[in-house]
């Protein structure tokens, strides 16, 4: 039993770092398309198209560059009354951001991209969480990363029996940013952790039952949502809320299922709940369960430091504001820019595609106290992210 839960474990982890590849291996640094988002006005509602279907509507500089400047005007227009966001092809909301582009040019000392692509990101993700009108994603495909930075901060995010969520970034030697800090924590009963640090996919309905997503309606039916959602006559979010709660409650799939998640929700909650990564580890070999097994051979195989990094920033995200934890967050972004393991696992997964990362340090006890409250020192005052 055991060689074949280790079997199971070392597939579960090839499936992440494979689906990382797929996801991301399609940036590019070269040129902007003027088309790779798209930005209108309709009537009273400000629609946000990610049109970069091959790929898979990755976020890069240049399209944040034309959404926050536009987002920022709607919401201080007052005819405005509510923003749309959804994604072109069929495949993904957005696969995630950037990375490749970001660890290139962390290559070059001073560099200007890492300091701009991770700032200027998570002011979008803090303008979408602090908009004064009802922000509604539609998450139809696959959402990670900086995908998840676009839709998890809105007031309503709208899963389909196609979306894929995912925060694999301990694969990748990062960490789940864009406010996966301040959002991960809140899901109860150490779920985010878990997710975290696992990069643990939710599919379908069960996006909306881990509270990712508020509602989950039919891909289908999504063209038909998004037009009756624009028919609205000066909405407010109540009258938002009326038209997905009814487009939700008429899905009948996987309606009567449980929660992928549920038979577990215990084990989690006992396992996670270690105040360290080592204690984690601990609490899942006490257990030796073939689910606890599994869960400590995939975790194995991430980065020690980002797994360090990630279960203390998920502690103080618990206790902070969205502001804050972006601040911090920032920080930690600027870390990994500085260290290893984020070019290692960039190029272990993305580059030479061998999915053989060799982290420093490669083990969980070689990241000492001081190595982990580096990433959250305060840097300059004239680099620190202001929002």
């Amino acid at each position: 039993m055991l060689q074949r839960t280790l079997q199971r474990s070392s597939f579960r982890a090839r499936v992440i770092l494979r689906h990382l590849s797929m996801t991301t291996a399609t940036y590019s640094t070269a040129g902007t398309i003027d088309d790779e988002v798209l930005l209108e006005t309709i009537d009273t509602t400000g629609v946000i198209t990610l049109n970069r279907p091959k790929a898979l509507n990755s976020l890069n500089l240049s399209m944040i560059r034309k959404i926050y400047p536009q987002l920022q005007k709607w919401n201080e227009d007052p005819a405005m009354r509510m923003v749309i966001i959804k994604g072109t092809g069929g495949k993904a909301f957005c696969a995630g951001g950037d990375v490749l582009a970001v660890t290139e040019a962390g290559k070059t000392p001073d560099h200007p991209l890492p300091k701009a692509f991770f700032k200027e990101e998570y002011m979008l993700n803090y303008k979408i969480g602090t908009l004064r009108i009802p922000y509604v994603a539609l998450i139809d495909g696959i959402t990670m990363g900086g995908g998840v930075g676009l839709s998890v901060h809105g007031l309503f995010r709208v899963a389909t029996e196609k979306t894929l969520f995912a925060m694999p970034e301990t694969a990748i030697g990062l960490f789940p940013d864009v406010g996966g800090g301040y959002f991960l924590p809140r899901l109860g009963n150490q779920l985010g952790t878990y997710l975290a640090l696992t990069g643990f996919r939710l599919k379908s309905r069960d996006v909306q039952k881990a509270g990712v997503a508020t509602h989950f309606v039919e891909s289908s039916r999504i063209e038909e949502l998004y037009k009756s959602l624009l028919s609205l006559s000066c909405p407010g979010p109540q009258d938002v809320s009326q038209v997905l709660n009814r487009y939700h409650e008429q899905n009948p799939i996987d309606k009567d299922k449980d929660f992928i998640l549920q038979t577990h929700i215990d084990k989690i909650k006992n396992t996670f709940s270690g105040a360290t990564v080592e204690e984690i580890f601990q609490n899942l070999e006490r257990d030796g369960s073939e689910w606890a097994l599994k869960q400590l051979e995939t975790m194995k195989k991430m980065s020690p430091t980002s797994m360090k990094v990630t279960l203390h920033q998920l502690r103080e995200g618990a206790k902070l504001n969205l502001k804050d934890t972006l601040i911090m967050e920032y920080r930690i972004s600027q870390g990994c820019v500085r260290g290893k393991d984020f070019r290692e696992g960039v190029r272990a997964v993305l580059v030479d595609r061998d999915n053989t990362p060799s982290w420093d340090p490669p083990t969980l006890e070689g990241v000492t106290k001081e190595v982990l409250m580096s990433y959250f020192a305060p840097l300059p005052v004239d680099r620190e992210l202001k929002l």
